[in-house]
């Protein structure tokens, strides 16, 4: 039985553009077929027995000619499969989605397009330039900057040059004098405006304002390369006004974000929406003890204990799926005190309709406990469930005043396969940060990388979310650059943020 195809539109960069619809077909794909201008973070998005095929596409170096892309895309199909064909910006705006669909059409394969934001749309609006404007261009105009060798059709560079609309020209640095000269010879003012785009929506968003008759003079000083879009018109002048992408506080900044791949997620977002690029380095992986028979006995006789302790997200989450999965919910935990670690572990609570009795300030162990010892008395019973890889802190200062039941529920497992990966990411000349939101996470990718690989840190500014981390960091003989002034997420990223305006400054 013949599979599936869905031509789906990536947007023109950031990940975040992509449609819902669009998503649900990475997420149910068998196989995805991809290009360099679709967000590689999207593959993350893909089942993990999920097949990727790199086919490249990069002007006229391409890594499969577009034939043999067809035909990769149909004889997956073929074998039953469900494959998303990725594609850079919208499948029917030059990206010769057309031709794909045809030749499924012709192998008898059912196949669906998902529109995407084209860059002619999106790439202009990030840098500041609305593609249409009242006082500016009443219509648009896309063109292709590149043609096939056998196409006999000329552009009508006369009524281009004569129509007051926006002109915007995809893939055409190849052919910047071409167009320049065309335009003026039929007729357009030589002093209309014009803005490269390169790399558009993204955190290395570049832009090059010119004019039609310096534009190719410009882009060669200015070294423009692919991808860019070329934007011709009035409207390049509402840029300075409007540009509100390049003006986001980590925009332009890389930073490395050390943790396992569920909880960089907080981190990662609060970086990408700040206009920064976070590059995951995957130090651990979590994973959840099954059969838990101790937890499922101590979740039976909860109402013996007075308190819980919940000291991660993960705890609160595994923690709570079992209470489901043992056909019960919150109200178990009548006439119990919660004790929360962290905002984000009080967010996956409140997520559960519970709001922590007790919620440190600072969110470590310690300040926890410091909480608790002035009400815990001999009649009180505590159940923590937690990482059997956490610190004894707290279950040996509380078991000093009342009985306390620790249960492991989860496990932090060292993610050795990604050296070469974390190598290569801590190599970068472009990294301007790395962040360690836990001692284990330094651990970790000392493990991973090995002591001797730790010099790689000392051109890097290294961001810490608190004392313990920054302790443990320290043990090992790395330079703390900055430590957050409270041990959260947001902390971290406002030192970021005022480290990075300091040095502008």
């Amino acid at each position: 039985m013949k599979g599936k195809v869905y031509l789906v539109g990536a947007g023109p960069g950031d990940h975040k553009l992509m449609t819902i619809k669009g998503l649900e077909c990475i997420r149910k794909s068998d196989v995805i077929v991809y290009d360099r201008l679709a967000n590689s973070s999207f593959l993350k998005e893909a089942k993990s027995d999920c097949e990727f095929i790199y086919v490249g596409k990069a002007s006229s170096n391409h890594i499969l000619p577009q034939e043999d892309i067809n035909k990769v895309i149909s004889e997956k199909a073929i074998e039953g499969k469900i494959v998303t064909r990725l594609k850079g910006g919208d499948p029917y705006v030059f990206g010769r989605g057309g031709e794909e669909a045809e030749e499924l059409v012709n192998r008898g394969i059912e196949f669906e397009v998902v529109p995407g934001i084209t860059s002619a749309i999106g790439g202009l609006c990030y840098a500041g330039i609305p593609i249409t404007h009242r006082d500016h261009a009443s219509s648009f105009h896309v063109i292709t900057g590149h043609h096939r060798d056998d196409d006999t059709k000329e552009i009508n560079w006369h009524a281009l040059a004569n129509n007051k609309g926006t002109l915007v020209f995809l893939m055409g640095v190849s052919n910047l004098k071409r167009i320049s000269e065309n335009l003026i010879k039929e007729g357009k003012d030589r002093n209309t405006p014009v803005a490269f785009i390169s790399w558009a929506t993204r955190y290395n968003q570049r832009v090059v304002t010119s004019t039609l008759e310096n534009l190719y003079k410009d882009a060669i000083e200015q070294n423009v390369k692919p991808p860019t879009l070329i934007v011709v018109g009035s409207v390049v002048e509402l840029r300075d006004k409007l540009n509100f992408f390049e003006n986001k506080k980590l925009f332009g900044s890389n930073v490395a974000v050390t943790r396992s791949r569920l909880q960089n997620s907080t981190l990662v977002e609060k970086i990408s929406d700040l206009g920064g690029n976070p590059i995951e380095i995957p130090t651990i992986k979590i994973e959840k003890i099954e059969d838990n028979f101790d937890l499922e006995k101590e979740i039976k006789d909860i109402q013996k204990y007075t308190y819980i302790a919940f000291t991660s997200k993960n705890s609160v989450d595994i923690f709570f799926d079992k209470l489901e999965e043992m056909n019960s919910d919150s109200r178990a935990l009548a006439g119990l005190k919660v004790c929360s670690i962290g905002s984000a572990t009080s967010d996956s609570l409140n997520k559960r309709g519970i709001k922590a009795d007790i919620c440190p300030k600072k969110f470590v162990a310690e300040y926890l406990f410091e909480e608790l010892k002035e009400d815990l008395t001999s009649e009180d019973n505590v159940l923590i469930p937690r990482s059997e890889n956490a610190r004894d802190y707290l279950v040996e200062n509380i078991s000093k005043l009342c009985p306390v039941k620790e249960v492991h529920i989860y496990r932090t497992v060292i993610d050795s396969d990604k050296k070469d990966e974390v190598i290569d990411v801590l190599n970068s000349e472009d990294l301007d940060y790395i962040t360690f939101t836990s001692s284990s996470t330094i651990k970790n990718l000392v493990e991973i990388i090995g002591e001797d690989k730790l010099s790689l840190l000392k051109r890097i500014k290294v961001v810490s979310i608190g004392p313990i981390t920054s302790k443990t960091a320290r043990d090992f003989g790395i330079e703390i650059y900055k430590e957050a002034d409270v041990s959260t997420i947001d902390g971290i990223v406002d030192v970021i943020i005022e480290d990075k305006y300091k040095v502008h400054i």
